[in-house]
């Protein structure tokens, strides 16, 4: 009297949709987004030859390629360094070799004057140069740990997902094994191959999370240390020059030497950054277009939305026809006692997918006098003819169906209730929705404010550097300016011998 089920018609569909989403992961993760920019920056790995890649989360090339971008600020910290070494030879090698008769050159007032105000100019410019680099920092690191975190969620989620679906096709399974021996082996191979794959993405969220994260801390630390303690030096440099020791103002120089040169280090580090916004940026845009071709997929997987569509459509179809036979089945039988089943009416099962060419999934659709899939149990409770019951008197209440075929039936109509109830994670891992929706939210309020920390943080470090390196020079001047004259505190000019 019911429909006949074949767990061959349904199964195959499942199996070839999450199929198509693992596979496509897996082919896709060192997919690449084409820009040329990226592709033609050296990479240090190889040579120095061009990178001829793109964006790339999970390629050391494209993290060596980026971070070379910030060559400039480390090579002028390398020619700082050994300027500073040369220079600092120079002094030692003339301090041992001093001629005790040299002759004190004189300078006008106005010559101290001048050096005086060069040296109080840059070093407070050099005090609100580092005052905002700290304040971009702290911005930087809210906007790059948000963003970041926006990612990782996006790709925690595509796992529970694929968890869920997990969860609920070992159900199936446990539930069609003692009578469909074809849709056991389906879905032991399709939740082994999904859990693979939700190791496989976890596993590389968790890593790169990491990673991530302490690059982000060290860059954010380094910066902190590195401006804290040139923030000392400068207010020291500034008594320094007001009380004119002559010791104290050399190892004011030599730290502000070395802190120069990590500046200059960090000023390189903090572009790479900046570089490392935009493509970042420019990757969430390609994702967003093109979900398919895309360096990301190896965390969000999407399947291609072609051979996805086709196979929820099939699955939606396979669905409707299902609950099609079972409420025609159902109409047949309204005369044999099943009128009502306690206070509610039988009515029909409520059908979640909307009839051809489409069959959307539709569940909040379904009329008030038609019930869930899963109360269909309750239906076949009351028609059922349990062992140990007479034949007599199972017909006379009306219970028409062997304890054996109901049992076939329940396990195959509660497979259906369950493919019903992970439908809306199937659409959501094949169409991306959540993702693209977070995606288009970073790309609509992160991405902007994100990269113009970045660019802020890069640029303010840059000024520090600069300002820097003329302080230390004008500091130099002012110090040979000074050597072997005598001044009062808090003097400009030098006592008059």
């Amino acid at each position: 009297m019911m429909p006949k089920l074949h767990g061959g018609v349904l199964l195959p569909f499942i199996l070839l949709l999450i199929s198509t989403n693992m596979i496509a992961q897996k082919s896709l993760v060192f997919g690449f987004i084409d820009h040329d920019e990226i592709s033609t920056r050296p990479d240090p790995l190889r040579h120095f030859k061009s990178y001829n890649g793109s964006y790339n989360l999970g390629d050391k090339h494209y993290w060596a390629s980026a971070g070379f971008t910030g060559i400039h600020g480390y090579t002028i910290a390398g020619i700082w360094l050994l300027f500073g070494l040369g220079f600092g030879s120079y002094i030692i090698f003339k301090y041992f070799h001093a001629n005790t008769s040299t002759s004190i050159v004189e300078h006008s007032p106005s010559s101290y004057i001048l050096m005086f105000s060069l040296v109080f100019l840059f070093t407070i410019l050099a005090i609100v140069a580092s005052c905002v680099v700290l304040t971009a920092n702290n911005g930087f690191e809210h906007r790059v740990e948000r963003l970041r975190q926006t990612i990782f969620d996006a790709g925690g989620d595509t796992c529970q997902s694929i968890r869920r679906v997990v969860k609920v096709l070992l159900s199936m399974q446990t539930l069609l094994s003692p009578y469909n021996f074809q849709a056991d082996q389906m879905l032991n191979v399709t939740t082994h191959r999904l859990r693979r794959g939700s190791v496989t993405i976890q596993q590389f969220i968790d890593k790169t999370q990491h990673t991530s994260s302490e690059a982000i801390r060290t860059l954010y630390v380094a910066n902190i240390v590195v401006v804290t303690v040139n923030l000392v030096l400068l207010v020291s440099a500034l008594v320094l020059l007001i009380w004119h020791w002559p010791l104290g103002f050399i190892i004011i120089i030599l730290c502000c030497w070395i802190l120069t040169t990590l500046s200059w280090v960090l000023t390189g580090f903090d572009f790479f950054f900046h570089i490392f916004a935009d493509d970042t940026c420019a990757a969430l845009k390609d994702f967003q277009q093109n979900p398919q071709n895309n360096s990301l997929q190896i965390i969000l997987p999407c399947a291609n939305s072609g051979t996805s569509d086709k196979m929820l459509e099939q699955i939606g179809a396979t669905v409707h026809n299902f609950i099609t036979q079972l409420n025609s089945k159902l109409r047949e039988v309204q005369g044999l006692g099943l009128n009502d089943i306690g206070e509610n009416s039988v009515g029909t099962i409520c059908d979640p997918f909307s009839g051809a060419p489409n069959y959307s999934f539709t569940p909040d659709l379904c009329h008030k006098d038609t019930i869930p899939i899963e109360e269909l149990k309750y239906v076949l409770s009351r028609v059922t003819c349990y062992e140990g019951n007479s034949s007599g008197n199972c017909a006379g209440e009306g219970r028409f169906i062997p304890q054996a075929s109901s049992v076939i039936l329940f396990a195959y109509t509660q497979s259906i209730q369950d493919l019903i109830e992970i439908f809306p994670d199937l659409l959501s891992l094949s169409q991306c929705s959540k993702v693209k929706q977070a995606f288009a939210n970073i790309l609509q309020y992160q991405c902007r404010p994100f990269r113009r920390s970045a660019r802020i943080l890069w640029s303010s470090m840059l000024s520090l550097s600069i300002l820097m390196v003329l302080l230390v020079l004008t500091l130099i001047v002012k110090a040979h300016q000074e050597t072997g004259r005598s001044f009062d505190t808090c003097s400009i000019t030098p006592k008059k011998v």
